[in-house]
């Protein structure tokens, strides 16, 4: 009788651990399975992107879970570097994105600003291979005037947004151009380049590739 006990006991414990696993795996199935809908919701060419998020949620939430279990297995937390290790290769698992945030606007006056990138090896490891670059946004309000200047930087300009009026004097020759959304015009290193925003009512949005020829990453 002790023996078949001891046996109906075990069984039952079994039962229940059981039991208690599907619930877990479910519960984190439902979670999954919300995400996906999500996605549906989306525009047909950003399901892709949300279904590759969906799925890295889930392994970053098995990997978080299986550390915390060795850490209770072992009664030791992560020390220090270890967190700062992993904060590291998180940030290294999607380095090329950048929202409007990632700028640090270096020119502000009433009349507009300039935005400027961090260099791309500070971003991530990956990106040292892009290191001699740097890219900024120059925004001019509506009927402004941008001063002549020049950058110890070649840079490539795409007309994001507006319309406007480009001078550069390079070599005492200048040249001038009128140019538009979609437009793309090039300031070599060292030329003078000023500009006007023509429209009376819309900004004029410049975006710029910034070649670097000095120190990487770096232009004055």
């Amino acid at each position: 009788i002790v023996v078949l006990l001891a046996t109906l006991l075990c069984a039952a414990a079994a039962v229940a651990s059981s039991c208690e696993d599907d619930n877990h795996h479910h519960h984190g199935g439902h979670k999954s399975g919300q995400c996906v809908r999500r996605c549906e919701d989306r525009p047909w060419h950003q399901r892709p992107r949300c279904l590759e998020q969906c799925r890295e949620e889930e392994r970053e939430k098995r990997q978080e879970r299986s550390r915390h279990e060795a850490d209770d297995r072992s009664g030791e937390g992560s020390s220090e570097d270890e967190r700062e290790q992993e904060k590291e290769k998180q940030k290294d698992r999607r380095p090329y994105v950048f929202d409007r945030r990632s700028f640090r606007r270096v020119v502000r006056s009433e009349q507009g600003s300039l935005r400027v990138l961090r260099p791309f090896d500070e971003v991530s490891r990956l990106l040292r291979g892009i290191r001699d670059y740097r890219v900024a946004v120059l925004e001019a309000n509506p009927r402004s005037f941008v001063v002549p200047s020049h950058t110890d930087a070649h840079c490539i300009c795409y007309v994001a947004e507006g319309e406007g009026v480009v001078t550069t004097i390079e070599n005492g020759e200048r040249r001038s151009y009128t140019i538009k959304q979609g437009h793309v015009f090039v300031a070599p290193a060292g030329a003078v380049t000023y500009l006007a925003n023509t429209d009376g009512r819309k900004k004029l949005v410049i975006t710029k590739i910034l070649h670097t020829i000095s120190v990487p990453g770096e232009f004055q």
